[in-house]
């Protein structure tokens, strides 16, 4: 057998069974429900929009050019529509080969890495896929796992191989180009550090400075030229405004505006412990191993290479994400491989150096096997406690029917971690993949209705084919447009005057109001009633919301309100 078929044959052993599992697990959870409002709506909206008029280069949301977001994953979408057909499936099957290539990719990095660790090209895969954040924001048709592939793929080209130390600057180059084109500048922040620190880590880097960084530098150039390709002829046909927005609000604008905790981002504003505090959540479950907090704690100089590399990674990126005000939870998601990364290796030289306190007990995985336990005896108490009228008593009456049979899955799996033994790692992993399908799962039958978006889409379809105008008391981030197969905009209207002129304009029009409560007349003239999370949709004629808000009667409605409450359809009536 040839070394190149060997090594082929290596690499598909090495990916048993963890890619399978995961495959299948996220093809369960990503099409147990419709897409969730408002990010895979919103990506959806623009994909489609940009489909339906032949919009290849410059992205549309409801009418007006998209400057949040570059354009290559609504090119990922279309191209799959051009095959299949437009509809959702693909979206969410291109997720889930993307957050499968994530897995490898980290692999892979893993291998390069620690040559002399082949445990860790395993394990690594393992601890990110059962991390329980990363697992459900990647059910989402969104940038951010795209941009991860990328900048593990980026950062792979810097490491050295068996038979070349030098890195591969010219796909270092374009990867940096691809994840531009997936989420803009912001990729530099996940891929720069570890080549602006490579001495510290890298042999070659340390030898040959000049090339390092010289190359490296043309490798970066290559990247924002790609980007550079797409956005100036988009920015001149998006016009002056999209143009602005493009090369200076979205970019250096936000980063500037966040790092002075200006104006600009404040509706993401948050403190600088932000991310800190939230560490235990984003690492779940390896945040209750004891194992994992003993093994970090036991890290020691000299460190090896790829410790060096994992930490002149994540340090920097997480102080600089930490410097700036606007904070989302999902930003540093590139890095959970990162993480992933260090936390196998922390284990692996634990047991290398301290192999009688790796052996501990009281190291075990037990905390999270209690937690299992206190889960299932909460899920079988839950029928017994779910009264009230307020909001979290409706979800938990909702989330009742079936908890007891859910808790039965809690046991299991914290009976499997209470577990000691050889493999407790991947007890762990197993555990936190099925645990959080579980939780998923049990969303998808309960809670789910409360944020299916299909009734309102649809009957706003039907409004438009009518040629009815339709309008929103308040923004509009595209949650109908992809559902519904909508053309034109939705009108934005801001204030009792606008919602005057729009009614006047378009007497028999439509709009969507977004009440907290609802009262006698929703229920009364309104064409639809329905949750969303806390709230309510309602969708009324445009002139019977008009004639409310002057203080008139409106006419009585021809056909009952539908209301669609979390349980199904019913006529008119309270929900």
């Amino acid at each position: 057998m040839s070394v190149s078929a060997y090594r082929r044959s290596e690499y598909l052993r090495a990916a048993w069974p963890w890619l399978p599992l995961w495959a299948v697990v996220a093809l369960l959870a990503i099409f147990s429900h419709g897409p969730m409002p408002l990010y895979s709506t919103r990506t959806l909206a623009v994909a489609w929009e940009m489909w339906n008029h032949g919009q290849w280069l410059v992205p549309h949301i409801n009418g007006e050019p998209y400057s949040e977001k570059a354009p290559l994953l609504f090119w990922l979408i279309q191209a799959g529509w051009f095959v299949f057909g437009v509809s959702d499936v693909w979206p969410r099957v291109l997720e889930v080969l993307i957050g499968g290539t994530q897995l490898v990719l980290l692999s892979l990095l893993a291998r390069r890495l620690f040559p002399a660790r082949p445990w860790l090209a395993r394990a690594a895969p393992w601890m990110l896929l059962a991390l329980a954040y990363a697992f459900l924001f990647g059910l989402q048709i969104m940038y951010d796992v795209l941009l991860a592939v990328f900048a593990l793929a980026a950062l792979l080209c810097l490491t050295p191989k068996l038979h070349r130390t030098e890195p591969r600057w010219l796909l270092f180059g374009l990867c940096i180009g691809a994840g531009m084109l997936t989420k803009g500048p912001v990729m530099l922040l996940h891929v720069l550090f570890p080549w602006l620190l490579g001495p510290l880590w890298n042999d070659w880097a340390r030898q040959h400075r000049a090339r390092w960084y010289g190359r490296g530098a043309l490798a970066v150039l290559l990247g924002a030229a790609i980007l550079l390709a797409w956005a100036l002829p988009a920015g001149f046909a998006g016009g002056e405004a999209y143009r602005q927005r493009l090369f200076f609000t979205q970019t250096a604008g936000r980063v500037v505006d966040g790092l002075a905790k200006g104006q600009h981002l404040q509706s993401h504003a948050e403190p600088l412990w932000f991310y800190l505090v939230w560490l235990p959540v984003l690492l779940f479950p390896f945040s209750g191993w004891p194992r994992m907090w003993v093994a970090l704690a036991r890290l020691r100089r000299p460190l090896e290479p790829g410790l060096r590399f994992a930490l002149c990674w994540l340090l920097p990126v997480f102080v600089v994400f930490s410097l700036i005000s606007g904070k989302q939870l999902y930003y540093p998601l590139p890095e959970f491989g990162g993480v992933a990364l260090l936390l196998a290796t922390a284990i692996a030289v634990l047991r290398e150096r301290h192999p009688r306190l790796a052996e501990q007990r009281w190291l075990g995985t037990w905390p999270l096997g209690v937690l299992g336990i206190g889960v299932a005896l909460g899920l079988f108490v839950l029928p017994l406690l779910a009264h009230g009228s307020d909001q979290y008593g409706e979800w938990l009456a909702t989330v009742a029917p079936y908890s007891r049979y859910f808790s039965v899955v809690f046991l299991l799996l914290g009976g499997l971690l209470l577990l000691h033994g050889r493999g407790e790692l991947r007890r762990l992993a197993v555990a936190g993949l099925i645990g959080t399908l579980t939780l998923n799962t049990l969303f998808t039958l309960t809670l789910w209705p409360r944020f299916d978006l299909r009734p309102a889409a649809r009957l706003l379809s039907a409004a438009e084919q009518a040629h009815r105008a339709i309008g929103t008391l308040g923004t509009y981030e595209g949650q109908y447009h992809f559902e519904g197969r909508l053309s034109a905009p939705i009108t934005e209207l801001f204030g009792e005057q606008a919602l005057q002129n729009f009614a006047r304009a378009h007497p028999d029009g439509l709009v969507v109001v977004r009440p907290d409560k609802l009262d006698a007349n929703d229920l009364r003239y309104a064409l639809l009633v329905q949750p969303f999370r806390s709230t309510w949709i309602v969708i009324w004629p445009a002139a019977s919301l008009a004639a409310l808000d002057n203080g008139h009667t409106p006419p009585e409605p021809a056909q009952p309100t539908q209301v669609y409450p979390a349980h199904g359809w019913r006529g008119h009536g309270q929900p």
